[in-house]
């Protein structure tokens, strides 16, 4: 009992001690993830739109309703005082289905194997997750799933949910278990954490300056256990098209990206240049970036990467052409800093995809 207590009173003790970034976290999460608490509370005997103060997200908007990650937080927050229960992000994400995660989840199930499914995660990763992007790179033989603090720090049980639901996804579709090498959170460590080593199989480390997932990199070649190549086409076009009708959440930053994308295949487009571009001083485009968070070199580089991506998805063009696409004056280093960014030469990524 005095355990359970110390617990309890663990999870007033996190919720109140959120740093400002974390308060201020930018970011949506879509309305058929958020259904996924509603239906926890329901099986529990728990009338959810009674103690979350909203009614049940409607199916029919498949999944372009979107939540505020801060709203999002108070009502994970609203149900695990109510539940006396820290743990509901692990609990919680451990019964996601393809269908909380809306047309992203059947797309990810459609995939031939793992690396095409997360080569598809990264490409559609707003409609799934619109917060923190996902970076993936292989550095020897693992590969590390990484999510920055640069939108800021959405919260603990924000960041369990979203993690475990991951994992236990992932563990469906390909009947593997106990394949990961670290997890590690941003957040505050709980006072025990026996429940998520025993979860996830493997060591759990908190306060860590970026959230990671860490496994083997043979695992990229892991099958699916419901590979459709004529169906994952349909749900593509779908998915591209849900993707084009999401709201632009932060019109200037988003200016600052079309920008650097159109000058990209000029070279290296300098801060002084967009700034040039989009009428106004170097020092009030660097000021606006700060506010957001956001690194004028990182976002390049970002935009870069997912320029890179997009155009080995087409057959049609050769390498040398993407690379000058990309701004780069020669094929190997366009080649090197692909390596860099995921950990494979563009030839090896374009193997893996369907």
């Amino acid at each position: 009992m005095r355990n359970l207590t110390r617990i309890g009173k663990s999870l007033t003790i996190r919720a109140m001690s959120k740093p400002k970034s974390e308060v201020s976290a930018r970011g949506v999460v879509p309305s058929t993830y958020v259904r996924l608490l509603y239906e926890h509370l329901e099986k529990k005997g728990i009338d959810a739109a009674v103690l979350l103060g909203e009614e049940v997200p409607e199916a029919a908007d498949r999944g372009l309703l979107r939540y505020p990650v801060g709203r999002w937080r108070v009502l994970l927050e609203r149900a695990a005082e109510h539940l006396n229960d820290p743990l509901l992000g692990l609990h919680l994400g451990q019964t996601i289905t393809p269908a909380h995660l809306g047309v992203m989840g059947y797309v990810l199930l459609a995939c031939p194997h793992l690396a095409a499914a997360l080569t598809r995660m990264q490409h559609y990763h707003r409609l799934l997750y619109d917060t923190n992007p996902l970076h993936v790179t292989a550095q020897g033989f693992e590969v590390k799933l990484e999510w920055g603090v640069e939108r800021g720090r959405p919260g603990a049980l924000v960041d369990e949910c979203a993690i475990t639901g991951l994992i236990q996804f992932a563990r469906d579709v390909t009947g593997l278990r106990g394949s990961l090498i670290e997890v590690g959170f941003v957040n505050q460590a709980p006072p025990d954490l026996k429940p998520y080593r025993d979860w996830f199989g493997c060591p759990v480390l908190f306060e860590q300056a970026t959230t990671t997932v860490r496994f083997p990199l043979d695992r990229l070649t892991s099958p699916l256990r419901q590979p459709d190549a004529s169906l994952l086409h349909v749900l593509e076009q779908q998915a591209a098209t849900m993707l084009a009708e999401l709201p632009q959440t932060d019109d200037f930053e988003q200016a600052v990206r079309r920008c650097i994308a159109r000058l990209i295949r000029e070279g290296e487009p300098e801060l002084e240049r967009v700034a040039n571009e989009l009428h106004v001083s170097s020092r009030t485009l660097q000021r606006r970036l700060d506010e957001s968070g956001v690194n004028f070199r990182a976002l390049r580089e970002e935009i870069r990467h997912r320029l890179a991506e997009h155009y080995l998805l087409d057959p049609r063009l050769q390498l040398v052409e993407i690379a000058q696409l990309l701004g780069y004056s020669e094929q190997s280093a366009f080649t090197r800093a692909f390596q860099r960014w995921s950990g494979r030469t563009p030839l090896t990524y374009r193997h893996f995809l369907p």
